[in-house]
């Protein structure tokens, strides 16, 4: 088959562009003929690898610009933008006729139906259906997010198959009768696992809202006047990074939390720590939990939605904490560092836990659904 992905750019590092990479590629080396469209890269390099059977083509849209203009003005951008994006991957359609065409729900997704021509349509969808409603407020941005919220599932019905990431975010999306269920995969690049013997836990994740460092800094505080002698490295680059820098310095964790840049050999980072945090507000299904578990890291979690119930039994492969009990979250990384055992136990757990996500049977699902188009 031939198939086009449809993504906003393949220089980012986040859990979405890695693990799309990794299925463009894995369709490739399977006898596939991969194209991926992007619209915001402008010449950036690729951070993750593609094979030689990927093929990218960038738009120069520019939607990432428009972000910080006001209201009225963002609207009258986005309409232009929009239009050459059509025009634009019309014509990348009309050239390339593929059998079938990805949508990753960003600037696409209504376009896409649009401009098929006889190709089928497939939408993907990485976060969880009411993340919209999970934001900082404001008037304004509430009422758009609450209309989006609701036009998603307008745009999810117009696609011939529509993918969710957990069986909880399946069911959010009532009236949809497109919708299949197929999880993320991880791979593992090793078959170490971490000792858990380094007074060292680690975050990964953009430095944004959405993954909740600000809540991680603030429940170290309380594990940091139990356990001064631990620390903290929080793995990630984003537009929060000045304001949750000056809240560990205002906090005076400057010596034991610190901001690194993103890495992409990651995994050798989780080989020397000894848990995964995670306070995301919201997620699709947390790469990062899974790829840490697929080394035998403990983790201790917020039960937001969507993934973390999904993949954590509480006390079982990880800790799970009632969404934004932050002094329960302290007791759970202090009950981690003090125990030993439950911290060996639960690192073995997570380990084996991660076996029914390997890639091969999660990719020959995606490939069964494709041809099934």
């Amino acid at each position: 088959m031939k198939i086009l992905y449809c993504l906003a750019g393949t220089w980012n590092s986040g859990g979405m562009e890695r693990i799309v990479i990794a299925k463009a590629n894995w369709l490739a080396k399977h006898g596939h003929n991969v194209i991926i469209v992007t619209t915001e890269q402008f010449d950036k390099p690729d951070f993750f690898q593609l094979e030689k059977g990927v093929n990218r083509i960038d738009l120069n849209i520019g939607y990432m610009p428009i972000m910080d203009f006001g209201l009225l003005k963002k609207i009258k951008a986005k309409y232009s933008l929009r239009k050459l994006h059509k025009k634009k991957l019309a014509k990348v359609v009309h050239d390339e006729n593929p059998d079938v065409i990805i949508s990753t729900f960003s600037n696409e997704v209504t376009i896409v139906p649009k401009i098929a021509n006889n190709a089928k349509t497939l939408a993907e969808f990485h976060f969880s259906r009411n993340h919209r409603l999970i934001q900082p407020p404001g008037i304004v941005k509430n009422y758009i997010n609450k209309y989006l919220t609701w036009a998603y599932e307008s745009y999810a019905s117009k696609y011939d198959k529509f993918v969710t990431l957990t069986d909880e975010d399946s069911c959010d999306w009532k009236n949809l009768t497109n919708k299949i269920t197929i999880p993320n995969f991880i791979t593992r690049t090793t078959e170490k696992k971490a000792t858990l013997q380094r007074k060292r836990m680690i975050a990964v994740g953009r430095l944004s809202y959405q993954k909740g460092f600000d809540r991680l800094i603030e429940a170290w505080r309380l594990v940091n006047q139990k356990h001064p002698d631990w620390i903290l490295d929080i793995y990630g680059g984003g537009e929060l990074k000045a304001s949750l820098t000056k809240q560990i310095d205002n906090a005076g964790l400057c010596s034991v939390i610190h901001i690194q840049n993103p890495t992409n050999s990651i995994t050798q980072e989780y080989l020397s720590s000894s848990a995964l945090l995670m306070t995301s507000r919201y997620e699709g299904l947390p790469m990062v939990l899974m790829e840490a578990m697929s080394v035998g890291l403990p983790s201790v979690c917020f039960k937001f939605k969507c993934g973390p119930a999904d993949i954590i039994h509480n006390g079982v492969n990880g800790l799970l904490v009632p969404n934004n009990e932050i002094n329960l979250f302290a007791k759970a990384v202090c009950n981690i560092i003090e125990n030993e055992e439950l911290r060996t136990q639960l690192g073995q757990n997570a380990y084996e836990s991660m076996n029914q996500y390997q890639m091969e049977p999660i990719m020959h699902k995606w490939e069964e659904t494709l041809k099934s188009l």
